[in-house]
């Protein structure tokens, strides 16, 4: 029999369950704009329409009244068509009536968007931020707030992340929330520094150290005194000048090359690469003391691919200085979503003010899918052999290979040796629906 103390604790270990997630949809982009708007799925299930989307409207004039429906049941979306006049696809393929997904990303309902979300909990009270020099989302906002922290505890922190993800930003952003905001920010690319001359440029040096030294002077590091000093591609850095640099975080002193004494310097450290640092330390390429000096606290920021409800921002973004550039329509943005982008943001931005230059020529007020080069955001792979090409599959084994896999794109595109997006091009060329 339970007796009425262990109902009590039955009690409290209910009420501390974790709550389950909530599937739904966060809207991305409606009426020609960039938004952010997490919505869930009440009861697993969600009609949308022009005037209620999760209990608001949107501003977009293609929507029919009821135009989709949207259920999550069994860890599988579906999405059903509810005779729109304007069409809804999933990952850019059109959905005729009802469609089961294992693992969708973009839902199009006329000229809206959506991404499927597993938990959309996790997005209450965030926000997209855009700022002169930067557009952050959810994601890189996370981020962010660690590099804050690391900078407010008085941390060395070693920024990791893809080429182009915004690197510089978050140290800069370590500048402005520690104790040296004041001070100067000094920045070195450690890739574009020659080795012959890496240890004078970072420490400095005395008249005379070398033949041409006529007079002092100073180093990255003593510029940066009672500031940040900015270490890009700091894997880079040749065995002697990490040693060197190992004695200036420990000893908070530098001794310029032909100095006999050294100087004290207050400098707080900031490095950032795109390799394994550890795996660097691992293959002796990279001083494990010096790793450990400089990554006190670790801060990794999320590839493009990662956070794909900055994309509509970004690309509103880098359009909002050219007051003739065509209006973004949701066949870019949609198709910008279906692309890795190795590059980054950096690589999207590009892309963006060239598409927009190119279309603008062409006499288009409204920058397309068609605009997107077809390489752009793609991965940089080098030119197949003739014996190597892919073989492009013909309709009866797309049809097959689909049927085969359930329907799920992502998997029959594995079978079929392409990428997800040579799929959809396929199915689109012969008018193959979803459904």
């Amino acid at each position: 029999m339970t007796t009425g103390p262990e109902t009590q604790e039955d009690s409290r270990q209910q009420r501390a369950r974790p709550e389950p997630p909530r599937p739904g949809l966060v809207f991305i982009f409606s009426g020609g704009a960039p938004m952010f708007r997490p919505v869930p799925l009440d009861g697993g299930r969600l009609v949308l329409g022009r005037e209620d989307a999760g209990g608001q409207p949107l501003p977009d004039e293609r929507l029919s009244r009821q135009h989709a429906e949207v259920r999550h049941e069994e860890a599988r979306w579906h999405v059903e068509d509810l005779g729109s006049r304007n069409g809804t696809s999933v990952d850019g393929v059109q959905v005729l009536a009802r469609r089961a997904f294992s693992e969708p990303r973009v839902l199009r309902l006329g000229n809206t968007l959506a991404l499927f979300h597993e938990d959309v909990r996790r997005l209450a009270g965030a926000d997209v931020q855009v700022a002169p020099d930067s557009v952050r989302g959810p994601g890189f906002n996370a981020a962010l707030e660690r590099v804050a922290a690391a900078a407010t505890a008085g941390e060395t922190l070693l920024i990791t992340g893809e080429s182009g993800t915004g690197k510089e930003l978050a140290a800069r952003a370590y500048h402005r929330a520690g104790p040296n905001a004041r001070g100067r920010f000094v920045d070195i690319n450690c890739a574009a520094v020659p080795a012959s001359v890496a240890e004078r440029l970072l420490f400095g040096s005395r008249r005379g150290a070398y033949s041409g030294a006529d007079a002092d002077t100073e180093g990255y590091v003593q510029a940066a005194d009672r500031g940040v000093l900015f270490l890009d591609e700091v894997a880079e850095l040749s065995p002697e000048v990490q040693a060197k640099l190992l004695r200036v975080l420990e000893t908070r002193e530098v001794l310029a090359l032909g100095a006999s004494r050294a100087t004290p310097v207050d400098v707080r450290v900031c490095s950032a690469t795109h390799k394994d640092l550890r795996a660097a330390v691992a293959a002796g390429q990279f001083r494990a003391d010096l790793y450990y000096r400089l990554a006190q606290a670790e801060v990794r920021l999320p590839p493009l691919r990662e956070r794909p409800e900055d994309v509509p921002w970004l690309l509103a973004h880098a359009l909002r200085d050219s007051p003739t550039a065509p209006s973004v329509h949701a066949t870019y943005v949609e198709a910008c979503l279906s692309r890795p982008w190795p590059g980054n943001v950096r690589e999207l931005l590009g892309e963006a003010r060239r598409a927009a230059r190119d279309a603008t020529a062409a006499g288009s007020r409204s920058l397309r899918a068609e605009h997107l080069d077809p390489e752009a955001g793609t991965a940089l792979t080098p030119p197949a052999s003739p014996s190597a090409a892919t073989v492009t599959p013909d309709r009866a084994t797309v049809e097959a290979t689909l049927a085969e896999h359930g329907g799920n794109i992502s998997a029959a595109a594995r079978a079929l040796g392409l990428h997800r997006t040579q799929l959809y091009r396929l199915l689109q060329r012969w008018g193959l629906g979803t459904s």
